[in-house]
């Protein structure tokens, strides 16, 4: 008899270790899932504009990056009482709201010419006054330059053949 409790003992045992090694595998789901956000995107609302400018010598004409558009003329350069139309050239960039992003200015000059005719003048040291992050879903940017004016520069309207590009970006 003690035989037959034996056998059948270690026939129950062999039973719960098979089942024992069945339960050392588990497994969990999960969902994926992603959120589409609004696109980053930026607008030119005003074109960069230095105004009327006199030159007697070489100079420099610093044009600031805000909505005042404040100017600065070197030694040489005159800034008449009659300014013209003086504008920081002016963007919007819009996304999804307080969302961060990177607001870049060129990094080398551009030309503009006179409009019939050849002579030119250099506009380079671009600055924005880009924050970090898009408030509200809705930035405006100001972007200012230096234009470089030579002595004697013919009289006339300076234009550039090509514009100047600004980018943005999401962090």
């Amino acid at each position: 008899m003690k035989t037959k409790i034996f056998a059948l003992t270690i026939a129950i045992l062999g039973i719960t270790a098979v089942t024992s090694f069945a339960q050392n595998t588990a497994s969990a789901t999960a969902y994926a899932s992603g959120t589409i956000v609004t696109p980053i995107a930026i607008t030119k609302n005003v074109d960069l504009n230095f105004g009327n400018i006199a030159s007697g010598t070489a100079g420099t004409v610093k044009l600031e990056a805000s909505a005042a558009a404040t100017r600065t003329a070197s030694t040489g350069i005159t800034l008449p009482g009659n300014t013209g139309t003086v504008t920081a050239a002016k963007f919007t960039v819009t996304g999804a709201a307080d969302y961060a992003y990177t607001f870049t200015v060129p990094s080398t000059a551009t030309t503009i010419t006179r409009q019939s005719g050849t002579e030119t003048m250099t506009v380079d040291n671009f600055t924005s006054n880009a924050g970090t992050t898009i408030t509200g879903g809705s930035v405006e940017v100001y972007v200012g330059a230096t234009l470089h004016v030579g002595a004697n520069q013919v009289a006339g309207v300076y234009t550039s053949a090509t514009p100047f590009t600004v980018t943005v970006n999401y962090n």
